[in-house]
């Protein structure tokens, strides 16, 4: 995968340990960005990506940032399809009781690579029955 860099920090997406799934990614911006309780900030990394066909990055929440600070991504999982080659930027949401600053350098994100299989949409007017039918949300129990 190739990946231009404009952020003056040098540092590419990496590993941070053997047997991480994700790349941890860093904010790149001119001036610290405070996001206030229940409050959203897009955050520019200096990263452009030229993923293969078939792949897809996929943007995570840093677990820590997450259970200490309630800064999570704002749609979940964010998706970077291989056709795009504009700048990687994260959509961050504080969903903790206080005002949280980002600095440029600070790890904000991991990205996973991940293949993917186009479906093909073939209509119908049945559905094959299954053990689960329709059942859903609770369906198979709490515990």
């Amino acid at each position: 995968m190739k990946i231009r860099m404009i952020s003056r920090s040098g540092i590419y997406p990496e590993y941070e340990t053997e047997g991480s799934a994700g790349m941890d990614i860093r904010a790149w911006i001119p001036e610290p960005i405070t996001i206030e309780p229940g409050k959203r900030a897009l955050i520019p990394t200096g990263l452009f990506m030229e993923i293969q066909p078939g792949y897809e990055v996929q943007l995570r929440a840093r677990s820590g940032l997450a259970i200490r600070q309630g800064i999570c991504l704002a749609n979940g999982i964010g998706t970077i399809d291989s056709d795009y080659r504009g700048e990687v930027k994260v959509a961050l949401i504080n969903l903790g009781e206080e005002a949280f600053t980002v600095y440029s350098g600070d790890r904000i994100a991991q990205m996973v690579v991940c293949a993917y299989t186009r479906a093909q949409i073939e209509p119908a007017q049945e559905l094959a029955e299954s053990g689960r039918g329709s059942g859903g949300f609770g369906s198979t129990g709490v515990e």
